[in-house]
C-alpha cells in the first residue's frame, strides 16, 4: 500500500436503485493499531530510529517483526487511520453499519507456510468446501461445476459437464503445477534471480524449459499444451489463475507468470485451494502488527510521509506531511514502488532501475463491488439437494450462455473481446466475475440482523473511460453487473441493502495504490524484473507486493527485504 492517501472525490459515489449508499464511509474500527508504547498520534513520534518503515500493508509488519526481533528500534509510519494497506477488515455500508467485510483483498492462499513458521504466528483461517463454482445461466437442469475435496466428484462433474478427454487434461495440468509448486516454494523466501537460473537452481530438469516457457509466455498457450476439449474449461483457468489482478489479456506475455503465482497454495490442510481469514482479512494484518509490537516495533497511524531524505547519498530519514522529520539510517519502503520512487530526490534512484520499473508500470484493471444482502440468492441451475456454493468463488465467465444453447460468442473469444474493450476504454458488455459470500463460512462478519457480506471481483474494467468518466459511468455499470448476476440467480439484486463499488481510481483513492494496481507491479513482470529489495540507494530499501516474488498477501517480500537489510547492516 502507499502513503499517498488523498481520496480522489467522485470516485466512490454510489447508485441507489438497490439500495446503495451515496459515497463510501471508511470505518476506522478495529484495525486502528496504537504501537507498543500507546502511540496512534504523530506528535508523540521519537526523534529518530534504527529503521523507519513507510506502510503497515502485510508485507511492512512482516519486516517490522523481524528487524525488531533482531534489535533494530523499528518505527513503522502509516499514513492511513487503519493498518494493514489492502488487507483489511472494515465496516463499510453506511446503511448496515454493523456488518464486517474485507474491502480489499478477500481470500488468504500464498502465504508460504515457512514464512509463519519463522514469524511464529498463527493465522486462523477456514477451509471452503465447495470451494469453486462455476455456474451457467440457465435454469434447473443446466450444467455447472460445484469443486470441493471430493476428488471422485470433482471428476464425475468434469466427464459429465465436459469430456473423459477433459479430466486426462486436467490430471496431467495438475500434476505438473503441484511438481512446480513443490520446486519453486523455497525461491519465494531468498533473493530473485533471473528466470534461466531460477530454473536451473530449483526446477527439475525435466520441468526447467515448461518454467521458463510459462514464465515468460501467456496463460492461453500454456493451457493449449494439455489439449482441453473444452473451451470454457480453458477459460475458467485462464479467468481464475492467469488474468486474476493484471493488465493483460490471455495471449499477452507474462500471464503465465501469474497464473502459476496463483497455483501456490500451499498452506496447511488447503490441498492448494484459497482459504478464509476467519474475522476477515484485517486478521492478517492485526496479527502481524501484534507480533511486531510485541518485538518492540512501533506503529503510528495517521501519519503521511512525504519524502525520504539523504545525506551524502545515504538515507538520513524522512520528512511527514506536517514538516516534522525523524531520523533513521535505514528507509524501508513497504509503500508500493512508484510511491517509494516519489519520495526519492529527483536523480537519487539509479538512472537503470527508474527507467526499468518506469516501462513496466501500469494501472489497475480490477473494480470491487462490495455489497451487504440482506439474503443468500438462488443460482437457477441448481438443483435443490445441491451443496451450498456460498462458500466458494463463484465465476461468472463471459460466453458461458453457449452451453445452455443461448447463443453468444465462445467463451475464449468472449475473453478476448473483454481485453479488446479495456484497451480501447471501453467497459465490457460481459466482463469475468468472481462472486464472493464469506458469512457462510465466517459468520464473525455478520451483524445481528444477519446480513450478508458479498463481493464481485471484476476483471477487467479500464483505469480511464473513453468518452467520458467514472462518475457518470459508474451507477449504470454497476447495474450492468447486478444484471449479470441475475441472469444467474434470479432476484439477486432485491438482495442488496447496500453497495460499495470501487473501480480502479477508487481503489487508489481507497488504499493508497499507485493506479490502483492491486499487485503494485503487474505480475507480468516477474523475479528480477521486479522491484528490487536494495533499490541501490545506500539504507533506502523496497518491501512490498511489487517486489518479487509477487503481488498478492503473500509476505515474502517484506521477509526478504528485512533479511537483506540484516545482511547489509
Amino acid at each position: 500500500m502507499s502513503e499517498r492517501t488523498e481520496r480522489s472525490e467522485g470516485h466512490e459515489h454510489m447508485p441507489s436503485r438497490h439500495g446503495m449508499s451515496e459515497r463510501t464511509e471508511r470505518s476506522e474500527g478495529h484495525e486502528r493499531m496504537p504501537s507498543r508504547h500507546g502511540m496512534s498520534e504523530a506528535s508523540e513520534l521519537p526523534s529518530r530510529a534504527d529503521v523507519v518503515v513507510v506502510g503497515s500493508g502485510h508485507n511492512g509488519l512482516v519486516s517490522a517483526i523481524l528487524l525488531a526481533r533482531a534489535g533494530l528500534d523499528v518505527l513503522v509510519l502509516e499514513a492511513a487511520e487503519v493498518i494493514g494497506g489492502a488487507t483489511r477488515t472494515e465496516n463499510p455500508f453506511p446503511k448496515v453499519p454493523g456488518l464486517r467485510h474485507s474491502t480489499g483483498s478477500y481470500l488468504l492462499g500464498l502465504m508460504p507456510p515457512e514464512l509463519l513458521a519463522t514469524l511464529d504466528v498463527t493465522i486462523p483461517v477456514l477451509r471452503r468446501d465447495p470451494h469453486y463454482f462455476l455456474p451457467t445461466p440457465g435454469g434447473l437442469g443446466s450444467p455447472y461445476l460445484l469443486f470441493g475435496s471430493d476428488t471422485a466428484a470433482t471428476r464425475r462433474q468434469l466427464t459429465d459437464m465436459f469430456s473423459a478427454a477433459d479430466v486426462a487434461a486436467d490430471d496431467a495440468l495438475q500434476a505438473e503445477l503441484a511438481q512446480l509448486r513443490e520446486d519453486l516454494a523455497p525461491a519465494w523466501l531468498a533473493e530473485p534471480l533471473p528466470v534461466e537460473e531460477t530454473a536451473e537452481r530449483y526446477v527439475r530438469p525435466a520441468l526447467r524449459q515448461v518454467f521458463v516457457d510459462l514464465v515468460r509466455g501467456s496463460v492461453a498457450d500454456h493451457l493449449a499444451r494439455f489439449d482441453f476439449r473444452s473451451e470454457l474449461l480453458v477459460s475458467m483457468y485462464a479467468v481464475t489463475d492467469g488474468l486474476s489482478g493484471l493488465n493483460a489479456g490471455p495471449d499477452d506475455p507474462g500471464t503465465g507468470h501469474n497464473f502459476l503465482v496463483h497455483n501456490m497454495c500451499r498452506l496447511p490442510g488447503s490441498d492448494g485451494t484459497w482459504m478464509i481469514a476467519e474475522g476477515g482479512m484485517g486478521t492478517v494484518s492485526r496479527t502481524f502488527a501484534e507480533a511486531a509490537r510485541r518485538a518492540g516495533a512501533r506503529i503510528v497511524t495517521g501519519t503521511p510521509v512525504t519524502a525520504i531524505t539523504l545525506d551524502a547519498g545515504a538515507a538520513s530519514g524522512v520528512v511527514l506531511a506536517d514538516g516534522r522529520e525523524v531520523g533513521a539510517s535505514v528507509v524501508l519502503g513497504a509503500c508500493d514502488p512508484y510511491r517509494l520512487m516519489e519520495l526519492l530526490p529527483d536523480g537519487a534512484l539509479p538512472a537503470e532501475l527508474g527507467a526499468r520499473m518506469a516501462a513496466v508500470r501500469r494501472p489497475g484493471t480490477t473494480l470491487k463491488l462490495n455489497l451487504a444482502l440482506t439474503g443468500l440468492p438462488r443460482f437457477s441451475c441448481l438443483p435443490a439437494d445441491a451443496p451450498s456454493p456460498f462458500g466458494s468463488t463463484i465465476h461468472l465467465l463471459p460466453g458461458s450462455a453457449s452451453l445452455v444453447g443461448a447463443g453468444g460468442e465462445s467463451p475464449m473469444a468472449a475473453l478476448r473481446g473483454m481485453w479488446a474493450d479495456v484497451r480501447a476504454g471501453r467497459l465490457p458488455d460481459e466482463p469475468t466475475i468472481e462472486w464472493y459470500l464469506h458469512t457462510t463460512v465466517d459468520p464473525s462478519l455478520s451483524d445481528g440482523a444477519g446480513h450478508h457480506s458479498s463481493a464481485l471481483f471484476v476483471q477487467s474494467v479500464p483505469y480511464e473511460l473513453a468518452g467520458t468518466t467514472w462518475d457518470a459511468a459508474l451507477p449504470g455499470y454497476v447495474e450492468r453487473l447486478i444484471a449479470i448476476c441475475e441472469r444467474y440467480a434470479p432476484g439477486a439484486g432485491d438482495l442488496i441493502a447496500d453497495a460499495v463499488p470501487l473501480p480502479p481510481p477508487g481503489i487508489e483513492a481507497h488504499f493508497g495504490i499507485t493506479g490502483g494496481h492491486i499487485h503494485h507491479v503487474d505480475n507480468t513482470v516477474s523475479f528480477t524484473d521486479r522491484m528490487p529489495y536494495a533499490t541501490g540507494v545506500d539504507g533506502v530499501y523496497a518491501g512490498s507486493a511489487g517486489c518479487h516474488p509477487a503481488g498478492s498477501v503473500i509476505g515474502a517480500a517484506g521477509h526478504n527485504a528485512a533479511r537483506r537489510i540484516l545482511a547489509d547492516l
